[in-house]
């Protein structure tokens, strides 16, 4: 009896948005992006790399179809609860968040669709134009090359990872100037 019981009982899902973050936000602090690629150690800036980093997550698993893409969705969902949150951290106010959220959640599309284009054709400089843009505040699109050529291959990489590979420990590229 119990055997049924088992078999027909629904399972929770897999929630696996909070893990993925916190991989992704751990990568995003690696100390060389400060120093190595001059990435200003400004809340802004760390955006921007928190922003790359989910981004390439989520793309690689949307390639694996219904159990990736919601993967993707939960770690995307959980990187704006998260803002959220950071917001009410610094002080901002229950009236002030949801005008502060429309602004970085129109900030997040727009880094995304910026980005989602350019990694996905391997577009160096594509993809050196925006980050040169939105995380060194520069017009030389120079200043964001390095960066891009980490985003590049760390999209290589994940890609050659399998599902449980990525969930476990995303292989991110090596960050060097």
């Amino acid at each position: 009896m119990i055997m049924l019981q088992n078999l027909f009982r629904t399972r929770p899902r897999e929630r696996l948005g909070q893990p993925l973050y916190e991989l992704a936000v751990r990568q995003a602090r690696d100390p060389g992006f400060y120093t190595a690629l001059g990435v200003a150690d400004r809340i802004d800036a760390r955006f921007e790399l928190y922003t790359l980093h989910v981004l390439l997550l989520v793309m690689r698993l949307r390639d694996e179809g219904e159990r990736g893409a919601q993967a993707g969705q939960d770690l995307f969902n959980t990187y704006v609860s998260s803002l959220d949150h950071a917001l009410r951290e610094l002080g901002v106010g229950d009236i002030s968040v949801g005008k502060k959220m429309r602004k970085l959640g129109e900030a997040l599309y727009g880094r995304m669709t910026a980005y989602e284009g350019p990694l996905r054709e391997g577009d160096a400089a594509a993809l050196s134009v925006g980050l040169a843009r939105n995380v060194y505040e520069s017009d030389d699109p120079a200043a964001g090359a390095a960066l891009a050529d980490y985003a590049l291959a760390s999209r290589g990489r994940l890609a050659a990872q399998d599902f449980d590979g990525v969930v476990a420990g995303p292989d991110w590229a090596e960050v060097v100037k």
